[in-house]
């Protein structure tokens, strides 16, 4: 706890000699009042229990004053600056939402499966400012790079397939697109490591921009692209007209490599849930950079209970003085 107006404890010198005062002077006076004996009714050395409580309204009016003057000091909450070592580096999450994305060799889906893994990847990440870029035919920005990751989580929370579905945008895997439009949110980024993680399910069949072209662009901005090809080998069951059929599993490996290879990452290949976990945590142990900041812990008034006291406390005396203690003039 500090104190925002510290001058302010010099009223304890008054106090101070009030307090020397009573102790020295004050107890001496001895109220008296003159009648005619009443030796045959008073009993030497016999007190009322008043006899004890003489000296506490003093003392109440002593912590009245002690805490007034705390509250005109005002004593706040421990605020500080102070250097720390954390770990963060900007990372732009390029998922795919094609209507591919739908198929079920992974629980509940591709999809969902990947939106549960990436959510986790983003938990365990809090000091990274992270984004995230969608695409199936066209590629858009969902959220832009951020340290809310409670924004972040809700985004991707709310990701869909059936924008491509419903004819939002156009349906389609722009591997190129993704990376692209990934790449425009990152190459602005002061940060030391930046990184894309792809994920999709498919080959490139769509977009203006090649996957290799930019993986280029990617890498002359010095950003690192992980991808991802979800999805079993041969065939996946996928919901179709209200029943479930199967359907082949067509991904670009050899594209997907080569994204990686150009910008040094790394290609991985997700077969089912646990080993799609396995390629986040992967990502995430590869990905780790050491950042020197600051925290700045945020300052609170801390007066309201010594505000009460002081209430409390003045209260009692007078409640004592016309109570229990009221002298006769």
């Amino acid at each position: 706890m500090v104190f925002s107006n510290i001058g302010y404890f010099l009223l304890f010198i008054p106090l101070i000699g009030y307090v020397v005062w009573y102790l020295m002077a004050g107890r001496h006076k001895v109220p008296a009042m003159k009648v005619s004996t009443a030796s045959h009714f008073i009993r030497k050395g016999i007190k009322s229990y008043k006899n004890y409580l003489i000296h506490l309204p003093f003392a109440l009016r002593v912590l009245t004053f002690s805490m007034v003057i705390m509250v005109l000091a005002r004593p706040q909450s421990t605020n500080s600056w102070q250097n720390a070592d954390v770990e963060g580096i900007d990372i732009m999450l390029a998922m795919d939402v094609s209507t591919s994305m739908l198929a079920m060799d992974l629980s509940p889906n591709r999809l969902e499966a990947a939106k549960q893994v990436a959510a986790e990847f983003v938990n365990g990440r809090p000091n990274d400012n992270i984004g995230l870029t969608i695409f199936a035919g066209e590629s858009f920005t969902q959220c832009p790079l951020t340290v809310d990751h409670t924004v972040m989580l809700n985004m991707l929370n709310a990701v869909k397939c059936d924008i491509a579905a419903q004819g939002i945008i156009e349906d389609g895997t722009a591997i190129g697109m993704g990376v692209a439009n990934a790449v425009s949110r990152l190459k602005e980024s002061k940060a030391k490591s930046k990184v894309i993680i792809l994920l999709t399910d498919g080959s490139n069949n769509r977009g203006e921009i090649s996957p290799e072209a930019a993986a280029e662009i990617a890498k002359q901005f010095g950003i690192r692209v992980y991808t991802i090809g979800v999805g079993t080998n041969g065939e996946a069951p996928y919901p179709y007209g209200g029943q479930v059929v199967n359907v082949p599993v067509e991904i670009d490996e050899t594209t997907l490599n080569k994204i990686a290879t150009i910008t040094d990452g790394s290609y991985y290949r997700a077969t089912s849930n646990s080993a799609l976990k396995e390629v986040y945590e992967k990502i995430d142990k590869l990905e780790r950079t050491k950042l020197s900041v600051k925290e700045y812990s945020h300052r609170e008034e801390e007066y309201a209970l010594f505000a009460i006291i002081a209430l409390a406390s003045l209260m009692l005396e007078l409640l004592l003085r016309f109570t229990l203690l009221r002298r006769i003039p």
